[in-house]
């Protein structure tokens, strides 16, 4: 049973920390140019992802400190 209620416990704290993250991206001015959604991902893997490259319609553009995960 403890067997049980650890491996149940563990499910949830992995699965809890997987969510949806909003990315904002601004241009040198200051001014938000784009904003989308990162779904299901950890914190770490959402911010890798959001300051890595950043697709604005058909293109892919390398990301930089202008991008920053949202609360």
């Amino acid at each position: 049973m403890k067997r049980l209620f650890t491996i149940v416990a563990v499910t949830l704290l992995v699965t809890s920390c997987a969510k949806d993250w909003t990315c904002e991206c601004y241009d040198y001015d200051g001014e938000l140019y784009e904003t989308y959604v990162i779904k299901g991902k950890s914190k770490k893997a959402a911010k890798s992802q959001c300051t890595g490259s950043v697709s604005i319609g058909l293109v892919t553009v390398p990301g930089d400190n202008n991008c920053m995960l949202s609360k």
